[in-house]
């Protein structure tokens, strides 16, 4: 079989978040690859960084968040380093999202036709549109040279009010103190001004660039429309002159074509309303939302929690993104709409070639979605594999007691509940996080973090069970059993 392309890969990320306690560290050299048609599962905890993985990925964290480290890597750009400008062509239209509440997602006082058309509308003009792309190139390679430019002295100023902060409060810092802070800040405001200097050199050259491609795109837009407004009166010269020899059946046909051609003119030049709910009424059919015609025109208050996701799933949509990111978008539904939700969400996977990014708590829901699983505690992603290793050769204690915890109708073992918390990431510990809560834990665990050790080509798991001088510790009975069982079943079916 082919290697597939990787459309999207985060390297190293590495995500804190200020706050009036300290500094939390909630994605912690994260890395994962995303192949074209793939979908990958990223399971874990409440507070294992997931989400914050995601918001990464879309450029929607807090403000209160420091990127300390790492690249996510699109189509060859980094997306940390571009500019929002560049961001705004990309999240939405090539990185979608849905959330995981529907209700919240969408706005209660507006009927969801016009929450489904309104990312179509605000890109109608066409002729606006054609200009962006002709110049678009130019202009993010100049908006990125700023972005980078800012990124640096952000970045350089954040380190030190985070090394300012850790000295202590300012009023009772020592002289010694004082001088180094004064050294750093004089240190700083050098490396801005050196950066800056850097920077606008480039952005000076690329904007140059920038101004000629803008005439040069004005020029071919406007030879465009004029192009088509010749073609348009041209074709409606004739159809009047057609229909005024013309009577009776043939008049009344003349006359549709005429309408037909000013309908088609319009839409050379922009996305009418009229086309938008067309595309919108073919959305709301494709994700199963009966007699779209009059839903349309309803508010959210109108729909099920089923619905309302499928709603949410069709403004994902509208603008064909290459890439869907689904956070836990089944969380506040019951199981047999989850279910259907997730068989959605496969098939329209399947028709688009879309590449999935699924979030979930819940290793059951992801068993028939996931290609490949990564799962995530403490922000940072402890095992990783295809979805046969990690449910049918699962070597992390933690994957352990996330596949022990699933309700399951074949076992006749007890549940096992996870002991304990996760861990404050304020004061992270020192070894591995997952220590305190496991009962395989060794004397190395509170000490050291576990590398990722290679179980196959495709799986990895960091924890030090797997070292060659560590004693064999056979998996849970409970997560034996169901693996037996799911086998047996497997091999039933291909039997039958």
């Amino acid at each position: 079989m082919a290697e597939r392309d990787t459309v999207l890969s985060v390297n190293n990320l590495v995500v804190n978040f200020k706050t009036d306690n300290g500094i939390l560290q909630a994605v912690r050299d994260v890395s994962f690859d995303l192949k074209q048609g793939e979908t990958l599962c990223i399971v874990g905890e409440s507070g294992s960084g997931k989400s914050v993985t995601s918001k990464a990925i879309m450029g929607i964290l807090a403000n209160n968040a420091i990127i300390a480290g790492g690249n996510i890597m699109y189509r060859g750009e980094n997306l940390l380093e571009v500019s929002e400008e560049e961001f705004y062509k990309i999240r939405g239209h090539k990185i979608g999202m849905i959330f995981q509440d529907p209700l919240s997602s969408l706005n209660p006082i507006v009927k969801i036709g016009k929450q489904i058309t309104e990312a179509t509308l605000i890109n109608s003009d066409k002729l606006k549109l054609m200009y962006n792309d002709i110049i678009s190139d130019d202009l993010i390679r100049y908006k990125n040279t700023l972005a980078k430019m800012n990124i640096q002295i952000d970045t350089e100023r954040k380190k030190l009010e985070t090394w300012t902060a850790s000295l202590g409060e300012k009023g009772k810092l020592t002289a010694e103190q004082k001088a180094e802070v004064r050294q750093k800040q004089a240190e700083f405001k050098t490396f801005a001004k050196e950066t800056k200097q850097e920077y606008m050199t480039q952005a000076r050259s690329l904007k140059a660039v920038l101004d000629r491609k803008s005439k040069e795109a004005k020029a071919q837009v406007k030879e465009y429309k004029a192009k088509v407004i010749a073609e348009h009166k041209a074709k409606e010269a004739k159809l009047k002159e057609r229909l005024r020899s013309a009577s009776g059946a043939e008049a009344e046909s003349v006359k549709k074509e005429l309408e037909q051609e000013k309908v088609d003119f319009a839409n050379q030049l922009s996305i009418t309303k009229a086309e938008a709910k067309r595309r919108a009424l073919e959305i709301m059919r494709e994700v199963g939302i009966p007699e779209p015609e009059k839903r349309f025109n309803q508010y959210p208050f109108e729909f099920s929690g089923g619905m309302r996701q499928r709603i949410v799933i069709a403004i994902a949509l509208t603008v064909s993104p290459e890439i869907l990111i689904c956070d836990e978008p089944t969380t506040a539904l019951d199981v047999t709409i989850q279910a259907q939700i997730l068989e959605l969400i496969n098939r329209i996977k399947a028709e688009r070639n879309l590449s999935c990014i699924f979030i979930t708590h819940d290793l059951g829901v992801v068993a028939n979605m996931a290609d490949r699983v990564a799962v995530m505690y403490a922000g940072k992603i402890v095992e990783y594999g295809t979805a046969d290793e990690i449910f049918y050769d699962p070597r992390h204690p933690y994957t352990w007691a996330l596949l022990s915890s699933i309700p399951d109708v074949d076992s006749k073992e007890r549940l096992e509940a996870i002991p304990g918390t996760p861990p404050n990431m304020i004061y992270p510990p020192k070894g591995d996080a997952f220590a305190n809560r496991s009962r395989y834990a060794m004397n190395i665990d509170y000490r050291e973090q576990p590398p990722y050790y290679k179980v196959s080509d495709t799986h990895y798991a960091a924890t030090w069970l797997l070292d060659p001088r560590a004693p064999k510790v056979e998996m849970p009975r409970i997560v034996k059993e169901r693996i037996r069982i799911s086998l047996e079943e497997d091999s039933h079916e291909q039997e039958g």
